[in-house]
């Protein structure tokens, strides 16, 4: 939360910065998970590289056998890192597209990403392109798939203490029959 969502709740201003002082910047989870999937793999990357040297030792007999072995092993390794490398781009395209619908304020982003045409959203540094032409077309076509803007509203002012309701007219039927019972 932030400090306008703090104050919208009901906090004071004060307590609100108290508040986000606090806790400082915190880390979404989603980026946490992320964080903890990557040195998962990379952790994994390192056992299999370990456990392919291990493998190597006993086959060093042989020299040209060992340089086949060495070739295929340095082939591998730079497919996992390239493989890993594009996992990560993805995990990062995804989380950067799951903050955006965040802040488009969509109801439901599992169904808002079946919509949206993956292939043209790219992840550019921090910035997703292709994503907001894609979004504002959704909102045109489909806007019940996004929060409206809550306006305020006043309450309704009320005179003397009690509730004088409208008279009934000839055009609700059922208000006339309910005025007889008031």
């Amino acid at each position: 939360m932030n400090k306008e969502q703090l104050i919208a709740i009901g906090l004071t201003e004060e307590q609100a910065q108290q508040v986000v002082d606090g806790f400082g910047t915190m880390v979404p989870k989603t980026r946490l998970d992320d964080k903890i999937k990557e040195l998962k793999t990379a952790n994994d990357q390192i056992a299999d590289r370990d456990t392919q040297l291990e493998e190597l030792k006993p086959k060093a007999a042989g020299n040209e056998a060992l340089q086949t072995e060495i070739t295929r092993l340095q082939q591998e390794n730079k497919d996992n890192a390239d493989k890993h490398a594009a996992d990560l781009a993805e995990t990062q395209r995804t989380f950067a597209l799951d903050s955006a619908l965040k802040d488009a304020k969509v109801h439901n982003p599992k169904s808002v990403k079946a919509l949206l045409d993956q292939d043209k959203i790219k992840l550019n540094g921090e910035a997703l392109e292709g994503l907001t032409e894609q979004l504002e077309a959704l909102k045109q076509s489909d806007a019940y798939l996004f929060a409206e803007e809550q306006q305020q509203q006043q309450p309704p002012s009320w005179s003397g203490g009690q509730h004088n309701p409208p008279s009934p007219t000839n055009d609700d039927p059922f208000a006339a029959k309910m005025a007889k019972y008031e």
